[in-house]
């Protein structure tokens, strides 16, 4: 039998973008090649969606970090890194989201499968064929990921009684 729970403090945390790549391009017949370091992924977003198959908050752990993918970092030959994969959370209908140190409401799960965007992931860096110009045509170096959004949120769920009672007032019931 699953425990009913209708309160729960949560982790959320976004991915990181990934980091740009450093890379020249080294071919036998061609001597200045130049750089081709390409750019990192975006971090993945967090989003919370109202599912009608879940009625209570139980199949969430306390304090457990529930993270979405990271960016993947950039390669060479201009390659850009793969966009980390976006968390998708189902809730019951009827939680409201809140967020643990400022007490404000991010959400209030209402509608069914609408999504609410939480967290946002982390851009990607850019690569060192970025930051090529006529005066610096070898750029080394290249721009890290940005990190994602982290935040710790309240999910509560609001009841409606779904029994009645019926007859006369003050009959004992």
């Amino acid at each position: 039998m699953a425990k009913f729970t209708d309160v729960i403090n949560i982790k959320i945390k976004a991915g990181h973008g990934g980091p740009g790549c450093v890379s020249f391009r080294r071919e036998k017949y061609i001597p200045n090649g130049g750089p081709d370091g390409g750019d990192g992924g975006k971090g993945g977003d967090v989003y919370v969606v109202a599912d009608r198959r879940y009625y209570n908050l139980s199949h969430f752990f306390p304090g457990r970090v529930y993270s979405a993918a990271n960016g993947q970092y950039g390669m060479g030959q201009n390659r850009y890194g793969k966009d980390g994969e976006d968390l998708v959370i189902k809730v019951p209908p009827g939680t409201v989201i809140y967020n643990e140190e400022t007490g404000e409401v991010i959400a209030d799960m209402i509608e069914e499968e609408k999504p609410c965007k939480i967290a946002t992931g982390g851009i990607g860096g850019k690569g060192n064929a970025f930051f090529k110009t006529s005066t610096h045509q070898t750029p080394r170096f290249a721009q890290d990921g940005m990190p994602g959004d982290e935040l710790e949120v309240r999910l509560n769920l609001k009841l409606i009684a779904d029994i009645g009672l019926v007859g006369l007032p003050n009959a004992g019931k």
